[in-house]
């Protein structure tokens, strides 16, 4: 079966690349636009059938895999910032609370399977950081492309304190019921995903408990 990522993320195919199975990545042709007033929950999911759509309709003959990341807070939907002072404005916001990040996960199965829609929630709490380690953390230009202006895999790992759920959803997908999917339609799965979560050896996984 062919299996393709409808991605631009590095993050997405570097999570999916675990699985050691072979996966092609297609950039979705579909524009994300946030909706006031609708649920962070449906508009996530949305997004993410959106990109796997896109690129099924391209594909038919394949198992797409499409995602989406937003955060949650205080009533507010955040997704990537629209440039340095957006990003200031958002890790400013984060500073000392928690959020809810929730990513999305659509499988279009273009070989007769079912298919699969699911949102991950994953809870973060940051430190109470100052504005001056706002401003140093975004020198290292690793916000702009990341719903919530930091990268819990990169240096935004020193904002956090602790997050509650899944490390990989949090970074951008979660693998688990991926993995799953994939194998009750006979996908072979190289990576034993059990030893991949109670190893935690990914990027800096480790780091939390």
């Amino acid at each position: 079966m062919r299996l393709i990522l409808a991605s631009t993320s590095p993050r997405r195919k570097e999570i999916l690349g675990l699985l050691g199975t072979p996966f092609e990545v297609i950039a979705p042709d579909f524009t994300e636009t946030l909706t006031h007033g609708r649920a962070i929950e449906q508009e996530v999911l949305d997004f993410a059938v959106g990109k796997a759509q896109s690129v099924a309709s391209r594909q038919p003959e394949s198992i797409v895999v499409g995602s989406d990341t937003m955060i949650a807070i205080d009533g507010q939907k955040i997704g990537k910032p629209a440039g340095f002072v957006d990003a200031r404005r958002i890790l400013r916001e984060l500073s000392g609370k928690e959020h809810r990040i929730l990513t999305s996960v659509a499988i279009v199965d273009g070989q007769g399977g079912p298919g699969l829609t699911l949102v991950e929630e994953v809870r973060v709490k940051m430190h109470p950081y100052p504005a001056a380690e706002v401003d140093a953390y975004l020198a290292c230009n690793e916000s702009f492309d990341k719903a919530g202006a930091y990268s819990i895999q990169g240096h935004g790992r020193a904002l956090i304190e602790r997050i509650e759920g899944d490390y990989l959803a949090a970074v951008g997908l979660p693998l688990r019921p991926i993995a799953d999917y994939l194998s009750q339609r006979g996908v072979v799965i190289s990576r034993d995903i059990a030893s991949l979560y109670r190893d935690r050896s990914f990027l800096n996984w480790a780091t939390f408990e």
